[in-house]
């Protein structure tokens, strides 16, 4: 398996006859004027065209057999088959492609993860980038190329963080307290913590319910 890139012509390219994935028309409108506008784009993950019998590894028939002849000269695609599609649309006639050599095992796993895996925006670094360039283009130009939408552009680029909170002394973390009851021991608690007199300044039930059972122990210590 190698990571060279190679131009191939686009009739030669044929989409994998399993992949799951699928894009809105907005996205691929999207990607359509990034391609456009940049001339472009990641390069297409192909391997060459499956077995000319029609079979694949696991025994199950191809979607898309193809004579011997024909075989040597076709691929199919792995990642890359929305991007494939606006190249056409764009009136390409080549396409930049990485050719893996690879079985239908290791070809299932890829469509399976490819278009799945990904990271997660950290969002002061996602908002500095979303103003940088909010400074050069409107929002509703942005969002012809982005995947948000003209009022979430906005309204990320004018979002204000709050501030870090303070830091609290480790005194000041609640401490969990767990005990199992059976049913009568239960209904003796909560009839008790209902009665235990506390200033109501709690805003939670589970803070009021701590107070409370605080109170009632309390109380047993003065005796």
């Amino acid at each position: 398996m190698t990571n060279e890139i190679k131009l191939i012509a686009i009739d030669k390219l044929i989409p994998h006859p399993d992949n799951p994935n699928r894009m809105s028309k907005a996205n691929f409108d999207k990607l359509v004027r990034n391609i456009e506008r940049s001339g472009r784009y990641e390069p297409l993950v192909v391997r060459p065209c499956p077995d000319a019998r029609g079979t694949r590894d696991d025994g199950r028939v191809s979607a898309n057999p193809r004579p011997e002849s024909q075989c040597t000269s076709v691929f199919q695609i792995i990642n890359g088959f929305h991007r494939l599609q606006a190249l056409k649309q764009l009136g390409y006639k080549t396409a930049d492609v990485v050719v893996w050599d690879i079985d239908d095992h290791e070809a299932d796993i890829l469509l399976a993860t490819l278009n799945r895996l990904g990271g997660k925006d950290i969002l002061e670094e996602k908002l500095a980038l979303l103003r940088r360039l909010s400074s050069k283009l409107q929002p509703r130009e942005l969002a012809k190329l982005l995947p948000q939408t003209a009022k979430q552009i906005d309204r990320l680029t004018n979002l204000k963080l709050p501030a870090a909170p303070a830091t609290l002394a480790a005194n000041h973390f609640a401490n969990p307290l767990v005990f199992f009851v059976n049913d009568t021991q239960q209904q003796i608690i909560e009839q008790a913590l209902s009665l235990a007199k506390l200033q109501q300044n709690e805003k939670t039930k589970a803070a009021k319910r701590a107070a409370a059972l605080t109170a009632i122990a309390r109380q047993f210590l003065d005796i």
